[in-house]
């Protein structure tokens, strides 16, 4: 993002700089928050999903009690980053990732045209919730938690869900089930103040060391880079400092937490602008809020990282970031295909399956023929290519390069 007005901003340092550790310091510890409500039935959290599906995604997550709106979007999230045209290397299909022959089974007609399109929207989010649903049928007489069981049972296969009589001893599974939930968090709507988190002030003081570099396109502070950074780079590294992976780019690190609204802001959130305000994929900028309508951020080429305003246009929201929150993003490639799942690894146990809706492995894990099976097949959608990032301004203009260079 272009952010002008320097001689404002630079006159604004003086005043923000003023009993500053006091203030961020007040800001992070002293501010009171308690945790939030489960993301099981909760509604969407404005902004946090397109919203040409918004109202998709909050209809059809509440097909069945064991899923929810925030559930559901974090899996379409997870799968596809909300890509309606994305593809696999392996053949998955569509916004929900499926594969032709499950689309067969499950596909439904979400916007009752008479056609099941696995390229169309509201087809695949009605599908996607579908086959959530069947999966939670065909272990709903497993013990435990019924959205665990059903997130297990995505991952790896009912079979497994029934033979563990819960979520199995597969790290990977294990994974998938606590990075869905915790990523959940992130599209739910908030009905208390948003828990502080206690790493911002540290986060806060790395970025003012940077307070004069000169910004650099594609930077992360790396000695061939002159310790330089663009938006992005500064939040990821400021983050980094205190023990927290942040995605690359501005728009994934709009999931890493929950969304706490303008007036609960606190030092250490980040902030964020977007071309379309209707579309989280259009961000394009991030800062790092220091308090009193203020950030730290990294502007664009020409400038150098300073304090500037947020309440400026395009501004979307901002995003309280979290441990759990981060953990659980995709990772992605510079093509923005996605090679892994957020704290999942990709080495898998001897048993366990090799990626969170691997069929072939989950497979493996079937009952016996001689053991009562359920009605339905192991999940058979492979990890998905998320979309590109959206593409910004030239980099004489934007905050952040669209892949890391």
């Amino acid at each position: 993002m272009v952010l002008r007005k320097a001689g404002t901003a630079a006159a604004a340092t003086g005043v923000v700089a003023f009993g500053f550790i006091g203030l961020v310091t007040f800001g992070t510890y002293a501010a009171s928050g308690t945790p939030q409500q489960s993301a099981n039935r909760s509604a969407l959290s404005a902004g946090s999903v397109p919203a040409a599906y918004q109202g998709l995604i909050q209809k059809w997550g509440a097909l069945c009690p064991e899923i929810s709106p925030p559930m559901l979007a974090a899996q379409l999230y997870q799968e596809s980053g909300f890509d309606p045209s994305a593809r696999s290397s392996v053949g998955a299909l569509g916004m929900a990732q499926f594969l032709p022959d499950t689309w067969a089974i499950y596909g439904t007609d979400g916007n009752g045209d008479g056609k099941k399109d696995i390229w169309d929207p509201a087809d695949a989010i009605a599908s996607a919730a579908t086959y959530d649903c069947a999966l939670a049928r065909d272990v709903a007489k497993v013990p435990g938690d019924r959205q665990d069981n059903l997130l297990a049972a995505y991952n790896s296969g009912p079979y497994a869900v029934e033979k563990y009589s819960g979520v199995p001893p597969y790290k990977e599974t294990q994974g998938y089930v606590k990075n869905i939930k915790a990523l959940a968090r992130s599209f739910t709507a908030p009905t208390a103040p948003v828990e502080v988190s206690q790493q911002s002030a540290a986060a806060i003081y790395f970025a003012q060391t940077k307070l004069g570099m000169q910004y650099l396109w594609g930077g992360e502070g790396l000695p061939s880079q002159n310790g330089r950074f663009d938006c992005s780079g500064l939040t990821q590294a400021a983050y980094a400092s205190v023990g927290i992976t942040l995605p690359r780019v501005a728009n994934d690190q709009w999931y890493a937490g929950p969304h706490p609204s303008r007036d609960q802001l606190r030092p250490g959130d980040l902030v964020f602008w977007a071309t379309d305000l209707n579309d989280p994929r259009s961000i394009h900028h991030v800062g790092i809020y220091v308090g009193g309508g203020y950030m730290i951020n990294a502007p664009h080429t020409g400038a150098v990282i300073r304090y500037d305003k947020i309440d400026t246009k395009e501004y979307i929201g901002a995003t309280r970031v979290t441990s759990d929150g981060a953990e659980a993003l995709p990772v992605r490639n510079a093509d923005g295909s996605i090679t892994g799942r957020g704290g999942v690894s990709s080495g898998a146990t001897p048993d366990a399956p090799a990626s969170p809706t691997a069929a072939p492995t989950a497979a493996t894990h079937a009952a016996s023929p001689a053991n009562a099976a359920p009605t339905l097949p192991p999940p058979s959608r492979p990890a998905a290519t998320a979309p590109p990032v959206p593409t910004g301004p030239s980099p004489s203009g934007t905050g952040q390069p669209t892949a890391k260079p």
